[in-house]
């Protein structure tokens, strides 16, 4: 099945192509732009919310879907579920100005209700004149407009902050160029959303939240990131200080895996969200959003994967262990099951989840392709001659290696290797994306390592928009962050060559 994949060094646009439609993550759908995510993609896509999930709830952080406890939200100063709509009304994004202007371009837009058969053809549906809606209605890119609509009769008092909610669901960003996971034109994500009493909370909360997508990054999806904050012209619409994680895929390009903004006031005021402080003040509520799409699948994809096949790291996998039997007719096949029905109930028991592969309408080298090909990181082979030998074949899929175990703590075994692969995988990405950041001080130096080896580029830069835009122009790469805590350092801009006091990084990316 690697004979189908078309390798990295070719054409690496169309071997992650390949590898998310043959790895089973995603297919087209019939809508321009859209994705279905199949099976075993959306059970990746779980696993990560699983783990975020439970990150959020130790920071304080619920679920918003249920509209059933809305009626407890007055009498709480802390967390609240709910279920904010698909569709906001366009009065609701135009009334933050920055927000308004960063997504015009990206919105799809429903003026109309209803349709009706057409009398002049039979059969075929049109949009009923009749049915036009008297303010149209915007499918959410973002739901920051809606969600503070509804602050607005929430929050009254000092008693109700910090708000805390979060929510997972589908945005549409009428995207003109796609590609599977990384852009499409409707998408999964989580999004936060806080409300605090001063500034110095919200700030607190993005940079905590930033935190804690970087932590789930590195320690689940085994990517080193690097911490930041965007330049003024990168930061979300409608924001004070964004906030970024950004990793490094093996094409040498940057991609953004998580956000998290720090919102000041801006929407309190747009939408009137006030509340009475203790000394019976009404004062505006400082704000705070964040999110993570199903982006990270595509960076997860890009950043392990190899010529043949997806690569997963074992946190997150969502088959961890397939075993596959060796046998020759019934006899043998009975004795393989006895054996693997002892092993899959030990390597169930310590939390680790298998598949047993019995089907027989395959050959086991059909299937050895096969899961190697979806990235299932410990293969285990078994046939009479092991049981025999009180052995099993174990192989590891990132470093294609397999070896000869016994089967007698073997639950233990698998369990230490998973993290023994879990931290392979880390280590591997960690080193090359060391290895890719590159200190330049000239204009030639830069485009010349830009061009020829690609990666983060540490660079001065003078601080203006102007010179911002120059480079991108010129290179088409950004500024990806200020890394935090960057280390002060006077120099001169590599491209204006204008007093700089620190280097930010620069690269081409997703």
């Amino acid at each position: 099945m690697a004979n189908e994949l078309t390798p990295r060094a070719t054409d690496y646009s169309q071997w992650y192509n390949d590898l998310i439609l043959k790895g089973g993550l995603a297919d087209y759908s019939a809508v321009r732009g859209c994705m279905v995510i199949k099976p075993y993609g959306y059970t990746l896509w779980e696993n990560m919310k699983d783990v975020l999930d439970k990150m959020f709830k130790d920071t304080g952080h619920v679920n918003a879907y249920f509209k059933d406890v809305l009626d407890k939200m007055f009498k709480e100063t802390g967390h609240v579920n709910a279920y904010f709509p698909l569709f906001v009304p366009k009065s609701f994004l135009e009334k933050e100005e920055g927000h308004a202007e960063g997504f015009a371009k990206e919105c799809a837009v429903v003026t109309h209700y209803r349709l009706k058969t057409d009398p002049n053809n039979k059969g075929k549906l049109m949009v009923d004149p009749e049915a036009k809606l008297e303010e149209e209605l915007i499918v959410r890119p973002t739901s920051e407009a809606i969600i503070w609509n509804a602050y607005k009769d929430w929050i009254q008092s000092y008693r109700d902050l910090p708000l805390l909610i979060n929510q997972w669901a589908n945005v549409v960003r009428w995207e003109m160029r796609t590609r599977l996971f990384l852009r499409t034109a409707e998408f999964l994500w989580q999004e936060g959303h806080t409300a605090h009493a001063t500034s110095e909370e919200a700030i607190a909360e993005a940079e905590k939240m930033l935190h804690v997508y970087a932590d789930f990054v590195e320690n689940y999806m085994a990517l080193p990131v690097i911490k930041g904050v965007k330049t003024p012209n990168e930061r979300f619409a409608g924001a004070l200080e964004t906030y970024c994680i950004e990793a490094l895929m093996q094409d040498g390009k940057a991609l953004q895996a998580g956000t998290s903004h720090f919102l000041g006031q801006n929407f309190a005021k747009a939408f009137e969200v006030k509340y009475l402080t203790k000394e019976n003040k009404q004062e505006y509520v400082w704000a705070t959003s964040w999110g993570v799409s199903t982006r990270l699948i595509g960076a997860l994809v890009m950043a392990h994967s190899d010529d043949q096949g997806l690569v997963l790291p074992p946190r997150i996998a969502p088959l961890q262990v397939v075993i596959v039997p060796i046998y020759k007719g019934p006899e043998q096949k009975a004795l393989v099951d006895e054996k693997v029905s002892g092993i899959m109930a030990d390597l169930k028991a310590a939390g680790i989840s298998v598949k047993y592969d019995d089907s027989d309408n395959t050959r086991p080298g059909w299937k050895f392709a096969e899961y190697e090909m979806k990235g299932v990181p410990v293969r285990i082979a078994i046939g009479p001659k092991d049981i025999e030998n009180g052995v099993v074949e174990v192989a590891r899929r990132d470093e294609k290696t397999k070896s000869s175990v016994p089967a007698e703590g073997l639950s233990e075994h698998v369990k230490n290797l998973l993290e023994e692969i879990q931290q392979n995988l880390y280590n591997k990405a960690r080193a090359f994306r060391d290895a890719s950041i590159t200190t330049v001080d000239s204009w030639d130096a830069f485009k010349s390592v830009l061009n020829e080896k690609g990666g983060f580029l540490s660079a001065h830069w003078d601080g203006t928009p102007e010179t911002e835009e120059k480079i991108k122009e010129e290179t088409k790469a950004t500024i990806r962050c200020i890394p935090l805590n960057n280390t002060a350092e006077e120099g001169v801009c590599v491209y204006s060559g204008k007093p700089s006091k620190q280097r930010v990084l620069f690269a081409l990316a997703y």
